[in-house]
């Protein structure tokens, strides 16, 4: 019994072994929020569902760190998010501008039910312009089944 507590408290200490540290936070509350503000509208590079304010791999703390940087270099929001998309792109935004290289991003999914409409319509009128077709039957195929309905079981 007392072998099992010891074991529970050693497996209890080295789990705090791996344990990380909090991130720290900036010295001015004001930077801090206005951190937080611009990067709960940019995407995690890594994550990718979710915000950069959110996320906890290590290069989303490397890009806010960054962001604390550029805010204390007194940059405003909009530089310093046309900073990290001229450095990563569009996709770093989670509402990229509609421009000629986002079409597609924004398009596409009514491109997508526009042609799903246009499947299921052409199949809805493909389906109604069969007609089941039924064949006669001869008069020796008639007997056949009369006889084999007459057959006892």
């Amino acid at each position: 019994m007392k072998t099992a507590a010891a074991l529970f408290v050693c497996l209890l200490l080295a789990g705090s072994a791996f344990a990380k540290e909090a991130a720290p936070l900036a010295q001015d509350p004001a930077t801090e929020k206005r951190m937080i503000d611009i990067t709960s509208e940019l995407r995690c590079l890594v994550c990718q569902n979710e915000s950069l304010a959110a996320s906890q791999a290590e290069l989303a703390n490397d890009l806010r760190e960054e962001v604390r940087k550029l805010i204390k270099q007194g940059k405003t929001d909009d530089e310093v998010k046309d900073y990290l998309v001229v450095r990563y792109g569009d996709f770093v935004l989670y509402r990229p501008p509609v421009k000629s290289t986002t079409w597609l991003l924004w398009g596409g999914p009514f491109l997508l039910l526009a042609v799903g409409i246009a499947a299921l319509i052409a199949y809805l009128r493909r389906r109604s312009g069969r007609v089941a077709v039924t064949a006669e039957l001869s008069e020796e195929d008639k007997k056949r089944a009369e006889a084999l309905l007459k057959e006892p079981q």
